[in-house]
């Protein structure tokens, strides 16, 4: 990356002081423990999870509850929560989360080179926590989109390093727990890295086909759940919902034609996605806002589709600012994060069940800022990586003179990685 006196980019890799990480110690740590007094079975939504392996254990089948969305593979991977007595699961659940999502930060600035005493290392993840609504939602759910939160920077970590088999292997547990990047596979489709396609689709595979054979109803995930996720049918998850099919139809649209512009939208997005891939730039920048644009494409058509699927991708994006060419340094990035700002009240939509406007904003806002630089941004990312190659050669660098040659291979690669 550039890092030059003249530009951001020098000043928010230097390292930060400890004031800036005492300030995330205490955002964090109060968040972690308000979490603690104030849920049980470690929030909401992981506590869907838990009861459904409970269920299991108890004989039942975990699809009598329909809000239970997950393979079975996720069944069997809540039965150790299950197994623990509600006290320390009530306060194991919530610091697991906060760990799972700073984990994420840390593999998000890896992938971009940022050193990790930075301040944009500290700023950043505060930011994030302190000034983005759905973090704070995502930890006292305890839903398990944290899954996805880790395991997509993880395996675009492994994946800049040329390990395709073992990313598409992260995928394809997260997969298993949470269906939230199965979009992930048109990434390995891209570029023809076949093994690692094959992990994606068959790690969830094997392992739900396995687990289903121990539960009462083999089949409740096909006839219960997938036809639930199809139709959206649900009053109540239908009020939180962000995609344009579940929105737009609350402000007066028919609902055919609302799921046709979704659908519209999702596949443009994917387009979009694939320019950026075969478009210039660091290895690490192609990679975070090609994966940036089809989670988003999916987030636009998916149902369900909640405000904190954004933290799937916004550590990814964020974490790239240091690069002149980042989609962080478009002024409409942070725009569109304005509708997260917590404590900040909006005529109209104060009631929790018109949330989905505000989200749905930000997501349609950030959607098309990011499938806008993918066909049209391209060129300041060209730049940046001229200059780094030019930076690198005057100090000695080795390692970013090398980038170069890894973006290409990360680009042009072929084989079964």
């Amino acid at each position: 990356m550039v890092t030059g006196k003249s530009d951001i980019s020098g000043w928010l890799v230097r390292p930060a002081g400890g004031c800036l990480w005492a300030g995330l110690a205490a955002v964090l740590g109060a968040l972690t423990v308000h979490t603690v007094l104030v849920t049980s079975d470690g929030g909401m939504d992981n506590a869907i999870v838990v009861d459904a392996a409970r269920t299991w254990l108890d004989g039942g089948s975990p699809y009598d509850d329909r809000h239970f969305l997950y393979f079975p593979s996720a069944v069997m991977a809540a039965v150790p929560q299950a197994l623990l007595p509600r006290s320390v699961l009530d306060v194991l659940a919530p610091v697991t989360v906060v760990l799972a999502l700073v984990a994420g930060w840390v593999c998000a600035l890896l992938l971009h080179r940022v050193p990790l005493r930075s301040r944009l290392a500290a700023l950043g993840l505060l930011g994030l926590a302190a000034c983005f609504a759905p973090f704070g939602q995502l930890v006292r759910l305890g839903n398990w989109t944290v899954t996805a939160v880790l395991a997509l920077p993880l395996c675009l970590l492994l994946v800049s390093r040329g390990r395709w088999a073992a990313g598409g292997a992260v995928i394809g547990v997260a997969v298993a727990l949470k269906p939230l990047l199965a979009p992930m596979a048109l990434l390995f489709l891209f570029a023809r890295r076949w093994t690692a396609l094959a992990l994606v689709v068959l790690v969830p595979a094997v392992t739900s086909v396995v687990a289903a054979l121990f539960l009462p109803d083999p089949t409740g995930f096909l006839t219960r759940t997938l036809p639930f996720l199809v139709t959206g049918d649900d009053a109540f998850l239908r009020r939180y919902e962000a995609s344009p099919a579940a929105v737009l139809p609350r402000l007066g649209m028919p609902q055919g034609p609302a799921t046709a512009l979704a659908l519209l939208a999702g596949a443009a997005g994917v387009v979009c996605a694939y320019r950026r891939w075969r478009g210039p730039g660091p290895a690490s920048l192609r990679l975070a806002e090609t994966s940036a644009a089809l989670m988003l494409s999916a987030f636009l058509v998916s149902r369900p589709s909640y405000n904190h699927y954004l933290l799937v991708v916004l550590p990814l994006l964020l974490a790239g600012l240091p690069y002149a060419g980042a989609v962080a340094r478009r002024p409409w990035f942070w725009l569109a994060l304005v509708p997260q700002l917590p404590g900040v009240t909006w005529p109209w939509l104060e009631a929790g069940t018109r949330r989905a406007f505000r989200d749905a904003l930000t997501l349609g806002v950030l959607a098309v800022t990011v499938a806008y630089h993918c066909v049209r941004g391209a060129g300041g990312a060209e730049a940046a990586e001229g200059a780094e190659a030019a930076e690198a050669a005057e100090g000695g660098e080795g390692a970013q003179a090398a980038e170069g040659v890894e973006a290409a291979e990360v680009r042009g690669g072929r084989g079964g990685g």
